[in-house]
Protein backbone atom coordinates (compact mmCIF):
# COMPACT_ATOMS: atom_id res chain seq x y z
CA UNK A 1 0.00 0.00 0.00
CA UNK A 2 1.10 3.54 -0.72
CA UNK A 3 0.13 5.99 2.01
CA UNK A 4 0.20 9.75 1.63
CA UNK A 5 -1.12 13.05 2.93
CA UNK A 6 -2.98 15.42 0.68
CA UNK A 7 -4.56 18.83 0.64
CA UNK A 8 -7.91 18.56 -1.13
CA UNK A 9 -11.19 20.50 -1.32
CA UNK A 10 -12.17 18.54 1.80
CA UNK A 11 -9.10 19.59 3.78
CA UNK A 12 -5.96 17.70 4.80
CA UNK A 13 -6.16 13.91 5.07
CA UNK A 14 -4.19 10.70 5.00
CA UNK A 15 -4.91 8.68 1.87
CA UNK A 16 -4.17 5.40 0.17
CA UNK A 17 -2.76 6.07 -3.29
CA UNK A 18 -3.79 3.62 -5.97
CA UNK A 19 -2.76 3.44 -9.60
CA UNK A 20 0.56 5.28 -9.30
CA UNK A 21 3.45 3.89 -11.35
CA UNK A 22 6.64 2.42 -9.86
CA UNK A 23 8.38 5.80 -9.62
CA UNK A 24 5.66 8.36 -10.28
CA UNK A 25 2.07 9.38 -10.81
CA UNK A 26 -0.06 8.09 -13.67
CA UNK A 27 -3.18 9.85 -15.03
CA UNK A 28 -5.43 7.23 -13.42
CA UNK A 29 -3.93 7.48 -9.92
CA UNK A 30 -6.53 7.92 -7.17
CA UNK A 31 -6.25 9.08 -3.55
CA UNK A 32 -8.71 7.32 -1.20
CA UNK A 33 -9.28 9.09 2.11
CA UNK A 34 -8.33 7.26 5.29
CA UNK A 35 -10.27 7.89 8.48
CA UNK A 36 -8.08 9.27 11.27
CA UNK A 37 -4.56 7.81 10.83
CA UNK A 38 -2.74 5.23 8.66
CA UNK A 39 -1.34 3.04 11.44
CA UNK A 40 -2.59 -0.49 11.97
CA UNK A 41 -5.35 -1.46 9.54
CA UNK A 42 -6.65 1.76 7.94
CA UNK A 43 -10.37 2.36 7.54
CA UNK A 44 -11.71 4.48 4.70
CA UNK A 45 -14.27 7.28 4.61
CA UNK A 46 -15.45 6.49 1.09
CA UNK A 47 -14.24 9.81 -0.32
CA UNK A 48 -11.63 9.82 -3.10
CA UNK A 49 -10.03 12.18 -5.58
CA UNK A 50 -7.89 11.91 -8.68
CA UNK A 51 -4.34 12.38 -7.49
CA UNK A 52 -3.82 15.00 -10.20
CA UNK A 53 -6.56 17.15 -8.58
CA UNK A 54 -5.02 17.30 -5.09
CA UNK A 55 -1.69 18.41 -3.64
CA UNK A 56 0.68 15.90 -2.08
CA UNK A 57 2.03 16.97 1.29
CA UNK A 58 4.82 15.45 3.36
CA UNK A 59 3.47 11.91 3.92
CA UNK A 60 3.97 12.09 7.68
CA UNK A 61 4.55 14.71 10.38
CA UNK A 62 7.02 12.97 12.65
CA UNK A 63 7.47 13.62 16.34
CA UNK A 64 11.19 13.35 15.58
CA UNK A 65 13.52 12.76 12.64
CA UNK A 66 16.56 10.64 13.49
CA UNK A 67 19.38 10.63 10.96
CA UNK A 68 22.34 8.36 10.30
CA UNK A 69 25.64 9.95 9.34
CA UNK A 70 28.60 8.32 7.61
CA UNK A 71 26.70 5.27 6.34
CA UNK A 72 28.22 4.97 2.84
CA UNK A 73 31.97 4.39 2.46
CA UNK A 74 32.28 6.57 -0.64
CA UNK A 75 30.66 9.52 1.15
CA UNK A 76 32.97 9.08 4.15
CA UNK A 77 35.92 9.17 1.74
CA UNK A 78 34.77 12.36 0.04
CA UNK A 79 34.34 14.01 3.44
CA UNK A 80 37.78 12.88 4.61
CA UNK A 81 36.56 10.79 7.54
CA UNK A 82 36.75 7.23 8.84
CA UNK A 83 34.06 4.58 8.82
CA UNK A 84 32.40 4.36 12.26
CA UNK A 85 32.13 1.02 14.05
CA UNK A 86 28.56 1.87 15.09
CA UNK A 87 25.87 4.06 13.50
CA UNK A 88 26.32 7.79 14.04
CA UNK A 89 22.98 9.41 14.92
CA UNK A 90 21.73 12.98 15.04
CA UNK A 91 18.28 14.60 15.03
CA UNK A 92 16.55 17.09 12.76
CA UNK A 93 13.56 18.97 14.22
CA UNK A 94 10.15 18.07 12.87
CA UNK A 95 9.72 21.73 11.88
CA UNK A 96 12.27 21.09 9.10
CA UNK A 97 9.84 18.74 7.28
CA UNK A 98 8.31 19.84 3.97
CA UNK A 99 6.60 17.93 1.19
CA UNK A 100 7.10 17.56 -2.57
CA UNK A 101 7.44 20.73 -4.65
CA UNK A 102 7.75 22.97 -1.59
CA UNK A 103 10.80 25.26 -1.87
CA UNK A 104 13.94 24.52 0.12
CA UNK A 105 14.88 27.95 1.49
CA UNK A 106 18.56 28.79 1.88
CA UNK A 107 19.09 30.88 5.04
CA UNK A 108 21.01 34.15 4.56
CA UNK A 109 23.46 33.07 7.27
CA UNK A 110 24.83 30.21 5.11
CA UNK A 111 27.02 30.48 2.03
CA UNK A 112 26.71 26.79 1.08
CA UNK A 113 23.58 24.64 1.34
CA UNK A 114 23.92 21.04 0.10
CA UNK A 115 21.52 18.30 -1.03
CA UNK A 116 21.84 14.81 0.47
CA UNK A 117 19.54 12.23 -1.11
CA UNK A 118 18.48 9.43 1.23
CA UNK A 119 16.11 6.53 1.81
CA UNK A 120 13.87 7.11 4.83
CA UNK A 121 12.21 4.63 7.20
CA UNK A 122 8.84 5.42 8.82
CA UNK A 123 8.09 3.74 12.15
CA UNK A 124 4.66 2.17 12.59
CA UNK A 125 4.33 1.45 16.32
CA UNK A 126 5.82 2.45 19.67
CA UNK A 127 8.96 0.44 20.28
CA UNK A 128 12.14 0.27 22.29
CA UNK A 129 15.11 -2.14 22.34
CA UNK A 130 14.15 -3.67 19.00
CA UNK A 131 16.39 -6.49 17.76
CA UNK A 132 17.63 -6.10 14.18
CA UNK A 133 15.87 -9.29 13.11
CA UNK A 134 12.54 -7.85 14.30
CA UNK A 135 12.93 -4.38 12.78
CA UNK A 136 10.46 -5.12 9.96
CA UNK A 137 7.73 -5.65 12.56
CA UNK A 138 7.90 -2.03 13.74
CA UNK A 139 8.32 -0.34 10.35
CA UNK A 140 5.28 1.17 8.65
CA UNK A 141 7.07 1.72 5.34
CA UNK A 142 9.61 3.74 3.40
CA UNK A 143 9.79 7.13 1.73
CA UNK A 144 12.32 9.40 0.02
CA UNK A 145 14.21 12.15 1.87
CA UNK A 146 16.67 14.98 1.34
CA UNK A 147 18.87 15.73 4.35
CA UNK A 148 19.54 19.36 3.41
CA UNK A 149 22.63 20.73 5.13
CA UNK A 150 24.26 24.13 5.60
CA UNK A 151 27.71 22.70 4.99
CA UNK A 152 29.70 25.74 6.08
CA UNK A 153 27.87 25.87 9.41
CA UNK A 154 28.36 22.14 9.97
CA UNK A 155 32.11 22.65 9.63
CA UNK A 156 32.17 25.76 11.81
CA UNK A 157 30.04 24.38 14.64
CA UNK A 158 31.65 20.96 14.92
CA UNK A 159 28.18 19.51 15.60
CA UNK A 160 25.26 19.36 13.24
CA UNK A 161 22.11 20.72 14.87
CA UNK A 162 22.12 24.20 13.34
CA UNK A 163 23.36 23.05 9.93
CA UNK A 164 20.69 20.36 9.63
CA UNK A 165 17.82 22.00 11.49
CA UNK A 166 16.57 24.94 9.45
CA UNK A 167 12.93 25.08 8.37
CA UNK A 168 12.54 23.33 4.97
CA UNK A 169 15.71 21.26 5.47
CA UNK A 170 13.91 17.88 5.54
CA UNK A 171 11.89 17.28 2.36
CA UNK A 172 9.95 13.99 2.52
CA UNK A 173 7.74 12.20 -0.01
CA UNK A 174 6.01 11.66 -2.24
CA UNK A 175 4.40 8.83 -0.23
CA UNK A 176 5.11 5.92 2.14
CA UNK A 177 5.27 2.47 0.57
CA UNK A 178 4.41 -0.26 3.07
CA UNK A 179 5.40 -3.16 0.78
CA UNK A 180 8.75 -1.81 -0.42
CA UNK A 181 11.93 -3.92 -0.26
CA UNK A 182 14.79 -1.50 0.50
CA UNK A 183 17.62 -4.03 0.55
CA UNK A 184 19.20 -3.31 -2.87
CA UNK A 185 17.76 -0.45 -4.91
CA UNK A 186 19.31 2.52 -6.68
CA UNK A 187 19.39 5.89 -4.96
CA UNK A 188 19.86 8.84 -7.34
CA UNK A 189 19.96 12.61 -6.85
CA UNK A 190 19.66 15.04 -9.75
CA UNK A 191 20.26 18.79 -9.74
CA UNK A 192 18.52 20.53 -12.64
CA UNK A 193 18.29 17.14 -14.35
CA UNK A 194 22.01 16.32 -13.99
CA UNK A 195 22.83 13.21 -11.94
CA UNK A 196 24.97 14.14 -8.93
CA UNK A 197 24.55 11.09 -6.68
CA UNK A 198 24.07 7.46 -7.72
CA UNK A 199 24.50 4.49 -5.43
CA UNK A 200 22.65 1.46 -4.07
CA UNK A 201 21.14 0.85 -0.66
CA UNK A 202 23.02 -2.46 -0.45
CA UNK A 203 26.19 -0.39 0.04
CA UNK A 204 25.08 0.98 3.41
CA UNK A 205 27.63 0.21 6.10
CA UNK A 206 24.83 -0.35 8.63
CA UNK A 207 21.64 -1.85 7.24
CA UNK A 208 18.13 -0.90 8.31
CA UNK A 209 17.81 -3.63 10.91
CA UNK A 210 21.05 -2.58 12.57
CA UNK A 211 19.99 1.08 12.46
CA UNK A 212 16.62 0.46 14.10
CA UNK A 213 18.23 -1.69 16.79
CA UNK A 214 20.88 0.94 17.55
CA UNK A 215 18.49 3.90 17.72
CA UNK A 216 15.84 2.06 19.74
CA UNK A 217 18.44 1.25 22.40
CA UNK A 218 18.83 5.00 22.89
CA UNK A 219 15.27 6.32 22.57
CA UNK A 220 11.70 5.13 22.26
CA UNK A 221 10.44 5.30 18.69
CA UNK A 222 6.86 6.42 18.11
CA UNK A 223 4.43 5.86 15.24
CA UNK A 224 5.34 8.21 12.42
CA UNK A 225 8.92 8.80 13.52
CA UNK A 226 11.25 9.03 10.53
CA UNK A 227 14.76 7.61 10.21
CA UNK A 228 17.05 8.93 7.46
CA UNK A 229 19.52 6.20 6.55
CA UNK A 230 22.47 8.19 5.19
CA UNK A 231 23.66 9.66 1.91
CA UNK A 232 26.17 8.37 -0.66
CA UNK A 233 28.99 10.18 -2.48
CA UNK A 234 28.25 13.21 -4.62
CA UNK A 235 26.89 15.80 -2.19
CA UNK A 236 27.08 19.36 -3.41
CA UNK A 237 25.67 22.88 -3.20
CA UNK A 238 22.31 24.16 -4.42
CA UNK A 239 21.45 27.75 -5.27
CA UNK A 240 18.17 29.60 -5.67
CA UNK A 241 16.43 28.86 -8.96
CA UNK A 242 17.63 25.25 -9.12
CA UNK A 243 15.56 22.10 -8.58
CA UNK A 244 16.78 19.01 -6.74
CA UNK A 245 15.18 15.59 -7.25
CA UNK A 246 15.88 12.43 -5.25
CA UNK A 247 14.73 9.08 -6.67
CA UNK A 248 14.68 5.73 -4.92
CA UNK A 249 14.21 2.99 -7.51
CA UNK A 250 10.73 1.49 -7.33
CA UNK A 251 9.65 3.88 -4.57
CA UNK A 252 9.30 7.32 -6.11
CA UNK A 253 10.83 10.71 -6.79
CA UNK A 254 10.93 13.65 -4.39
CA UNK A 255 11.47 16.97 -6.17
CA UNK A 256 11.86 20.45 -4.67
CA UNK A 257 12.80 23.87 -6.02
CA UNK A 258 15.44 25.92 -4.21
CA UNK A 259 14.82 29.46 -3.03
CA UNK A 260 16.15 32.06 -0.59
CA UNK A 261 14.80 32.70 2.88
CA UNK A 262 14.14 36.37 3.49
Amino acid sequence: MRLGRIASPGGVAFVSIEGAGPDGVTPDAVAKEIAEHPFGTPTFTGRSWKLADVRLLAPILASKVICIGKNYADHIKEMGGRAPASPVIFIKPNTSIIGPDVPILRPPSSERVDYEGELAVVIGQPCRDVKAARAKDVILGYTVANDVTARDQQQIDGQWTRAKGYDTFCPLGPWIDTDFDPSDVELRTELDGEVRQRSRTSLMLHDIGAIVEWISRVMTLLPGDVILTGTPEGIGPMVAGQRVSVTVEGLGTLSNPVGERS
